[in-house]
């Protein structure tokens, strides 16, 4: 039987349900906000230890709902949201999440310039979900 969230009834599976709760585990930084698309608020939890941890402990209730959200909102297609913020977390200072996008004007930039100097990486915190949809949505055409 289908479920309304059972693979075979979703349009997109762009975000992963595991990684955002990977993610909630920094969440009072903000993490898996960024990661679902909801920039504001994420910057507000970096700044605010995650409303002072009592958001962050209210959003493990509200990650499925997130997640169902950002899986309408964004394309999906061959560049995957999951790897490109993995790339981005651990690897953002060098630029290999915009060489797996297709940038590589960008992506040596970044790596030269460490992020270019770091203001690069925030940029990219806040604007990555959208940039992948462009790429995804450029593909599809």
């Amino acid at each position: 039987m289908n479920t309304p969230t059972s693979p075979a009834n979703r349009a997109n599976d762009t975000h992963n349900l595991p990684m955002g709760y990977l993610f909630w585990i920094f969440g009072f930084m903000g993490a898996h906000r960024f990661y679902y698309g909801r920039q504001l608020s994420g910057t507000l939890y970096f700044f605010t230890f995650g409303l002072f941890l009592i958001g962050w402990i209210v959003d493990l209730f509200l990650i499925p709902s997130m997640e169902r959200t950002a899986d309408r909102r964004y394309t999906e297609g061959n560049t995957d949201y999951t790897l490109s913020w993995i790339f981005l977390t651990f690897l953002g200072f060098f630029g290999v999440h915009r060489f797996y996008m297709g940038k590589w004007i960008t992506g040596i930039i970044w790596f030269f310039t460490c992020g270019l100097f770091l203001f690069g990486y925030l940029y990219d915190l806040w604007t990555l979900n959208e940039q992948i949809d462009e790429v995804n949505a450029g593909a599809t055409r």
